[in-house]
């Protein structure tokens, strides 16, 4: 790289480092005052004026300082490479966290979520894990009334699903338990299709508790990612970008859909690696004054969920990559225990 072109990356980086930091037009005098980079002033100016034309900056008017545009984010990201990490006293923090939680996955999704959120000052999206097609692990049925039980079902690599069984005649806890022995012992590690094949002779107070674990099993194949959780709206609502706009009410719409993450992601959530969206490489139009750093957690082939956090193009993208980065490999860490 050319003297001229390495001085031209120095300016873009510092332009959107300070953008980042300021949330302000970025003047060429500021670069030229603040940052010794040993040209002159008129310099500056120029290369200001290459980038512009690159289509790397633009100017919300003629007077104003200067304002990264996707294109200069996109570039701004590259340049800081794959060497990117949470302080080692953050790491340990969070780590002894989900440690202390370590047998319990959806209350460690609920503390990743939670931390990620304040590590990169933005939304974070933590989704449970979930297998390529479920398999069962263990169920539990407990009497709520005569006629009426609680099933609790245990899939590998997925987590706890209940659901309210109703019984034609009376049906006692004593009873309960002996068909959760029973199933426990004939289903391990089956799929739905699995047990549907399987065929034992049932009574019908089992053909009940069957149909369901199936049922929760083939809903739980259908969906292409786990059920989300999210925290941190209130930190993205008080970024200056979106403080009071009318914007916001179109994010909160679009976060009350269940298919939303899907339709950003499709494929693109690579496994312990963080994947950086930004703007209109949105898939959805209403997400394009956003960016998304996304990452795929888990066991490949086994189980697997998406950890990711959404904030303005002016995010702090070195510290949220290494946020993103970091839960994601913990999280692998406890899923791979888990399963």
């Amino acid at each position: 790289m050319s003297l001229i072109e390495e001085r031209r990356e120095t300016i873009l980086k510092i332009i959107v480092g300070e953008y980042i930091s300021r949330a302000m037009p970025v003047a060429s005098r500021t670069i030229a005052e603040d940052y010794a980079l040993k040209v002159s002033p008129a310099t500056i100016r120029n290369d200001v004026a290459y980038l512009e034309s690159e289509g790397y900056i633009t100017h919300p008017h003629h007077s104003a300082g200067s304002v990264p545009t996707d294109k200069a984010y996109r570039c701004y990201v590259g340049l800081l490479g794959d060497a990117l990490g949470l302080p080692e006293d953050e790491q340990y923090f969070f780590y002894q966290l989900l440690r202390e939680a370590r047998d319990r996955i959806e209350q460690q999704l609920r503390l990743a979520v939670f931390f990620l959120a304040r590590f990169a000052h933005n939304l974070a999206i933590v989704t449970s894990p979930r297998a390529p097609e479920s398999r069962f692990k263990h169920l539990d049925l407990v009497s709520l009334q005569d006629f009426v039980a609680l099933l609790i079902l245990v899939l590998y690599g997925v987590g706890i699903r209940q659901r309210i069984l109703s019984f034609d005649e009376a049906v006692s806890q004593d009873e309960l338990t002996a068909l959760s022995n029973k199933f426990n012992a004939i289903y391990g590690g089956m799929t739905g299709n699995g047990i549907l094949a399987s065929e034992p002779k049932l009574s019908r107070e089992e053909r009940i508790v069957t149909q369901a674990v199936v049922d929760i099993m083939e809903t739980e194949n259908r969906l292409e990612y786990g059920k989300p959780c999210i925290e941190g709206l209130c930190l993205l609502l008080n970024q200056p970008e979106f403080y009071q706009s009318p914007r916001i009410i179109t994010i909160l719409e679009l976060l009350e859909k269940e298919s939303w993450l899907a339709n950003v992601l499709g494929q693109r959530a690579c496994m312990g690696k963080a994947e950086v969206i930004i703007g209109e490489e949105n898939r959805e139009e209403v997400l394009q004054d956003f960016s998304l750093v996304v990452s795929q957690y888990g066991v490949s082939g086994k189980a697997s969920g998406v950890v990711g956090v959404l904030g303005p193009k002016r995010m702090d993208y070195s510290r949220v990559i290494s946020s993103v980065n970091s839960v994601s490999t913990l999280l692998s860490e406890s899923v791979a225990e888990y399963i």
